[in-house]
């Protein structure tokens, strides 16, 4: 299809027919989801063997496990018999991986060991069928899993976004995370504006952003939109909000930060996952860190209640695609155009 030209003077959103056409959908699975490092979760998740991380995204089940000689490995949550997920979506703990339809059974390094009552087939080996691989890799405390079959090096993919954590103290990163939540909400236009200022009401909008900075690599995927922003009296935020194309967000504030990833499931529906970090773990600062997650999942839940109706206009058919601020949408310009080449 043809790709809506972007004027150099006035920049235009995404059309509205990309935020529920199944067929679009499926070519940002292919084209997005499946070539990019998609955050899983936290290292600190998988310190032991047989731990693990199973979830859902975009469609495919996957996991990531840490095996008996202390390796990672991720693979496709799906048994070569059948089809039958392995692994119930979350964190766990396992010594062996068996599939509870008909009981084939893998190590955590993904090679099958056992298919009970299967019966003998003169061709059947069972080295041909091993897990599906997913290539995984850690970066400062979050493990990070790629689909496609040679992405390139984490780091790389990661670009810049490595550059900007790194004045950030690694303990602050690495210590413990409390989840705030999960999210589901019908409707894909999660808010990607980089200042808040007219979807916030007043009581929560301490801060406005006074800086807003856009990068793009070679790999114009590498690239994440920043606003930075200086604490004003009784704000909870400080800092710099990153946004990591295609589905990562991540936020420093004094003393910690949070991140999360936005997950869909489907041509209409996303899930967000919120998790909270803090330098400063210690039992005197659990009431303030609660008072912090309290106050982002309210406004989370704000926002939300914003993008359904937004995304119920969307599906009407009256809007179809409407103007971008050049003051304050310059990262959403930029994550549009992103999208725009991957698809082209």
């Amino acid at each position: 299809m043809n790709l809506p030209a972007t004027n150099v003077s006035l920049a235009f959103g995404l059309p509205a027919a990309w935020y529920h056409d199944p067929q679009i959908y499926e070519r940002e699975r292919q084209a997005v989801f499946r070539r990019e490092w998609i955050w899983l979760g936290r290292a600190d998740q998988l310190s032991n063997p047989g731990d693990y991380i199973a979830s859902e995204f975009a469609g495919w089940r996957l996991f990531a496990i840490r095996d008996r000689d202390g390796a990672l490995h991720a693979f496709h949550n799906v048994c070569r018999h059948r089809g039958a997920p392995i692994l119930k979506d979350g964190p766990g703990r396992c010594d062996v991986l068996r599939c509870g339809y008909h009981g084939w059974t893998y190590d955590t390094a993904g090679r099958l060991r056992a298919t009970p009552h299967f019966g003998n087939a003169v061709d059947f080996d069972k080295k041909d069928f091993g897990l599906h691989p997913i290539r995984v890799a850690t970066w400062r405390g979050f493990v990070f899993v790629n689909l496609a079959e040679d992405p390139v090096p984490l780091v790389e993919g990661l670009g810049d976004l490595c550059g900007k954590l790194n004045p950030i103290r690694s303990k602050t990163i690495a210590s413990s995370a409390r989840k705030c939540s999960r999210w589901t909400a019908t409707g894909r236009s999660i808010p990607t504006t980089t200042s808040r200022a007219t979807t916030s009401p007043a009581s929560i909008r301490p801060s406005t952003p006074s800086s807003i900075s856009r990068s793009s690599l070679p790999r114009a995927a590498t690239a994440r939109s920043s606003c930075e922003a200086p604490q004003k009296d009784g704000a909870v935020y400080s800092g710099t909000w990153l946004w990591r194309y295609p589905n990562m967000t991540l936020s420093t504030f004094p003393g910690g930060m949070n991140i999360s990833r936005i997950v869909p499931l489907g041509p209409r529906r996303v899930r967000q996952y919120y998790n909270f970090l803090f330098a400063d773990t210690s039992p005197d600062a659990l009431e303030r860190h609660r008072r912090t997650m309290a106050w982002t999942c309210n406004v989370i839940r704000e926002d939300f209640a914003i993008c359904e109706g937004t995304q119920a206009n969307l599906e009407a058919g009256i809007f179809t695609q409407g103007p971008l601020s050049p003051r304050h949408e310059d990262g959403v310009r930029y994550y549009h155009e992103l999208l725009r080449r991957a698809l082209a």
